[in-house]
């Protein structure tokens, strides 16, 4: 009995280092970020690209914060403050206080057919808000072709970001519209508080989330090309679920977190958003770049042998167990 304990106890040792490594390795998979911004390429319509940092920043953040988002001459760059006062303008919201604005964004405009490309310097600073949730609400504002380097030197939510990105675009005299951007605040707040809710589940990933949110938006505009008139709650509901089970979601996605969605997904499609070929072209172009990085991901697994041990590990255990009742 006490050699049936220990082989017991060896197995059960391992078990728990094995999730440990496992734990400590996943996190790191799939999690390569973009190039830098080169501050040296002036666009032909908006010169250099635009740092804009939260108001509510002192000037030893600021200076810090352009080191952050990779700023060795500030002087290549146009730098302007995003304010509470902002945050009521574009989205109707707040009462101007501008002490939480945090976050900051440097935006550089792109060629066209390039996409919203987002990469978040610190992670660690920014708790809740993913790079493709930024880039997925930012095409519903409007938002086309930019490369984006979002960060913040002490720990925020990260929502309060957006703001920046959309007076990148209105200082370069790119007027998004009012209703999209509500719309887009909104789809941040909703896919974020269903991504935290979510968190600790183990068949949720947010990355496949994020591939959904795409999907949906994608199957509402083919619908409304096809019948020529916006989605029937019905069929928003159908095209939800159709996707949360393409990406393998249908089991962690409550139904409350479903009609979220629904009241969400009835509000964009009654935007301009639902019928634009340029936010079409975006959304492709952000789903390519998920998926690779899904393909990029189970490569990198590949490649460090992390498949291998995780059949290795479950294979030591069954022998462990089978060899306490012989």
């Amino acid at each position: 009995m006490k050699n049936r304990v220990k082989k017991f106890s060896i197995a059960l040792v391992a078990s728990v280092s094995f999730m440990g490594v496992a734990v400590s390795v996943l996190p790191l998979i799939g999690l390569a970020t973009s190039g830098d911004i080169d501050t040296t390429v002036i666009d032909e319509k908006w010169g250099k690209p635009t740092f804009v940092y939260g108001g509510g920043l002192s000037d030893k953040q600021i200076k810090e914060t352009e080191k952050l988002v990779g700023i060795d001459n500030p002087e290549n760059v146009a730098s302007v403050a995003v304010t509470g006062e902002d945050l009521v303008k574009y989205l109707k919201e707040g009462s101007g206080d501008t002490a939480n604005m945090i976050s900051s964004v440097l935006v550089q405009k792109e060629n066209a057919d390039k996409g919203v490309e987002v990469t978040i310097k610190t992670p660690e600073n920014i708790t809740q808000i993913t790079q493709d949730q930024y880039a997925n609400a930012a095409i519903t504002a409007g938002v086309n072709d930019a490369k984006i380097i979002v960060a913040s030197v002490k720990k925020v939510t990260g929502e309060s970001a957006l703001t920046g990105i959309y007076k990148a675009f209105d200082v370069n005299g790119e007027d998004l519209d009012q209703d999209r951007m509500e719309v887009a605040q909104k789809e941040l707040e909703t896919t974020n508080d269903i991504a935290q809710e979510n968190a600790e589940k183990m068949d949720f990933d947010s990355a496949k989330f994020d591939q959904a949110i795409i999907e949906i938006k994608q199957e509402l505009a083919d619908l409304k090309e096809k019948q020529g008139e916006l989605a029937t709650k019905e069929d928003i509901e159908r095209i939800i679920n159709d996707a949360l089970k393409n990406n393998q979601l249908e089991n962690a996605v409550t139904q409350d977190q479903i009609n979220q969605l629904m009241a969400l997904f009835e509000k964009y499609q009654q935007t301009s958003a639902i019928d634009s070929a340029q936010v079409k072209e975006q959304l492709k172009t952000l789903s390519d770049s998920v998926q690779s990085k899904f393909g990029e991901a189970l490569q990198e697994a590949k490649d460090s042998g992390f498949l291998d041990k995780v059949g290795n590990f479950f294979s030591q255990v069954w022998n462990a167990l089978v060899g306490l009742f012989n």
